[in-house]
């Protein structure tokens, strides 16, 4: 992926998964591992836990200690993001 050098990129890769589980890539309990998004993203680890937690407050994503994060239940008419954070 070639990132926009004007938004940071934790941004970027929320906007990417947000995407991947709108069009159902990641269906409803999808295990999201980070070290597989760090190693496709090619960045740091904090990156992708930037973006995983902007998406667990908007409600995308559930995480459990111990187990990881997960593609959450979300109503067809929700049309939350993860831009804040």
């Amino acid at each position: 992926m070639e990132f926009d050098p004007t938004r940071p990129k934790w941004q970027q890769i929320a906007d990417v998964i947000r995407t991947r589980i709108r069009s159902g890539q990641y269906p409803v309990t999808h295990h999201l591992s980070e070290v597989a998004l760090q190693q496709e993203f090619g960045v740091a680890r904090d990156t992708v836990r930037k973006a995983t937690r902007a998406l667990r407050e908007a409600g995308w994503i559930t995480t459990t200690p111990g187990m990881g994060s997960f593609v959450a239940e979300r109503p067809a008419d929700d049309q939350g993001d993860a831009q804040s954070g």
